[in-house]
């Protein structure tokens, strides 16, 4: 007789799987209490973290609170006061609605709510682990609720081992804040890390809490969207194209100022900076698209930031139109006006001055002259060099900069191989075999590369002091990821102090770089390294030892005498890979003679 195999999951079990879909790593408890705060009505939120939220994590708001059976009952998987039936889904206006964010986090960590509401005298505390509740009890305390949560993953070890450094928890912390404070700007929010308080936002505009979040250089980068339809508010800010950077990270879209992200839209908003960018550069964008919840689905992803939009075409077309009006009303666009001014003067020299005396042309003629008679000094063919003696300096001179070729590399001899730049790109020079055509950047690349990973693996590099100290300011997280390279970047040249936060003091850059503006150098840097981390997912010293390399290689376009060109190519053929350069390209070519003689024969 065979035995029955399907049987129903505990709710501990069940629990953790759920967890497993929304709990991801600290910063999901971040985003779903955050939220939660948001949905009661709070107009001040405090988020307190220790350890990049591994030790605690703990949210208090000011919000409506919730009575004894409330708090109890909210631990329960699909326990939601936002929906009763099918239907209300697509009327959620909400954060939360689907009632599993509270009890996924009981279930893999230490949770301690105390909470009260306005008519009630006493608020009530509970405490949780594991999905199972230890305590439950009155507790005097202010309207409000206060979440903390403590040991989290502490009975699913595996999972806690996977959570990276602590620096790259705090920077998806600070994504999640940023996402829940930014179209909340009517809310108060503070984050401490460590009892240090990071941020304080104070209640404002949008434009104040951007400029809050990443700095007072963004007040003058920033251009406002607006656009109303029937059906659809755009409204939010876009970053002037010259401050635009090489990484994805300012794009926030909005829906009901939930934050989401949509390839498609995006696209809207990169085809109306269309020529107007470089091709590896993207927009920066802080939008916020208000509509009608039955007009999207926001209930297809465990993190709700994923939406599908009935009408997602009428939607590109809105933001592609207010993001080119934003653009054109600040003439950042090219715009050519037709439409001539007739009190406009303009003055073309002395032939524009028509108050002088209009004289009449005076025409000299000579009725003996014939055109077809041949004058014999005009073809005095043995002399014909005389004609260009006065211009023999000018013709060499034009004929040296249209072959682009110096002096000093013409220079051949026994001992000495001819070097040449060919359209200041690429580095030709003579092998056994034929002609040998150095792609320079890649070179310098696959250089640079070579020797800034063996530096990071050894001693100190020597680096170049900087006459005038220079100052940085950055963003939160970069200014993290800049405290956590520091080590490495100190090894192959960078001198860097740290001032506060967010700002640094450069003392000294890499010997090999001959850039003047280190502030720019480092904000590239910054930049690639963050491509190559999310698009790569490169190892940190190869990351870094490709970002320095690509940053700091000479460029095509620069001119090179026959030393440095010399040099390039010895330095290269010492390379234990000389044939492609880090990302992958072909570095050179041999041109044999017999490929020479078949293509000319």
């Amino acid at each position: 007789m065979s035995l029955d195999i399907i049987k129903l999951l505990p709710d501990s079990v069940a629990n953790q799987i759920a967890a497993g879909e929304v709990i991801q790593r600290p910063a999901s408890v971040v985003k779903e209490l955050l939220e939660n705060a948001l949905d009661a009505g709070a107009t001040h939120i405090d988020l307190i973290v220790k350890d990049a939220g591994r030790t605690m994590i703990t949210v208090i708001d000011n919000g409506c609170g919730m009575s004894e059976t409330d708090a109890r009952l909210c631990f329960e998987r699909h326990a939601t006061s936002k929906i009763t039936k099918a239907e209300d889904l697509f009327a959620i206006r909400t954060m939360g609605f689907r009632g599993e964010a509270l009890a996924s986090i009981a279930a893999v960590a230490q949770v301690e709510l105390m909470t009260r509401r306005k008519e009630d005298e006493l608020g009530t505390k509970i405490i949780i682990e594991g999905s199972v509740v230890k305590d439950q009890l009155p507790k005097p305390m202010a309207v409000g609720t206060n979440f903390t949560i403590k040991n989290l993953f502490f009975n699913i070890p595996a999972r806690r081992n996977f959570l990276k450094s602590n620096e790259v928890e705090m920077r998806h912390i600070t994504d999640e804040f940023f996402r829940v404070s930014m179209m909340n700007p009517d809310v108060c929010f503070t984050l401490t890390s460590n009892d240090k308080e990071i941020f304080h936002l104070h209640q404002g505009s949008l434009k104040q809490r951007i400029v809050a979040l990443y700095g007072k250089d963004y007040n003058q980068r920033l251009l406002p969207v607006q656009q109303e339809t029937e059906t659809t508010i755009i409204n939010g800010f876009i970053v002037k194209p010259e401050f635009l950077k090489k990484t994805r990270g300012e794009q926030f879209f909005f829906v009901n100022k939930r934050f989401i992200k949509h390839s498609y839209l995006h696209h809207a908003i990169e085809n109306a900076y269309q020529e107007l960018i470089p091709k590896d550069c993207y927009p920066g964008y802080f939008i916020d698209i208000e509509i009608d919840p039955k007009e999207i689905d926001i209930n297809i992803h465990p993190t709700k930031t994923e939406v599908n939009f009935q009408d997602v075409k009428l939607i590109y077309a809105i933001i592609h139109s207010a993001v080119r009006k934003s653009i054109g009303q600040n003439n950042l666009a090219p715009l050519i006006d037709f439409d001539v001014n007739p009190g406009l003067e303009l003055d073309f020299g002395e032939a524009s001055k028509m108050n002088r005396p209009i004289v009449e042309p005076k025409i000299d003629y000579d009725p003996s002259f014939n055109p077809f008679k041949i004058n014999p000094q005009r073809h005095n063919q043995g002399n014909w060099r005389i004609m260009y003696e006065d211009n023999v300096e000018t013709v060499s001179s034009n004929l040296n900069k249209i072959s682009n070729i110096d002096d000093e590399s013409l220079i051949c001899n026994e001992n000495k191989n001819l070097y040449l730049q060919l359209q200041q790109s690429f580095v030709v020079t003579t092998v056994k075999s034929g002609l040998l055509i150095v792609d320079q950047n890649l070179a310098h690349k696959r250089v640079l590369y070579e020797k800034f990973l063996k530096e990071l693996d050894n001693t100190t590099e020597a680096s170049q002091q900087e006459l005038f100290p220079q100052h940085i300011s950055l963003n939160i997280n970069d200014a993290s990821l800049l405290k956590e390279i520091l080590p490495e970047l100190e090894k192959i040249g960078f001198r860097i102090q740290q001032m506060n936060n967010t700002t640094f003091v450069i003392n000294g850059t890499p010997a090999d770089s001959k850039s003047n503006d280190a502030v720019s150098l480092l904000e590239k840097i910054l930049d690639m390294y963050k491509t190559n981390l999310t698009d790569l997912k490169l190892d940190r010293k190869i990351n870094l030892a490709r970002t320095l390399a690509t940053q700091l290689a000479i460029k095509s376009g620069q001119p090179l005498t026959t030393t440095e060109m010399q040099d390039l190519i010895d330095r290269l053929f010492g390379c234990d890979v000389s044939e492609v350069s880090p990302d992958g390209k072909k570095i050179y070519m041999i041109l044999n003679v017999n490929e020479l003689k078949t293509r000319l024969n």
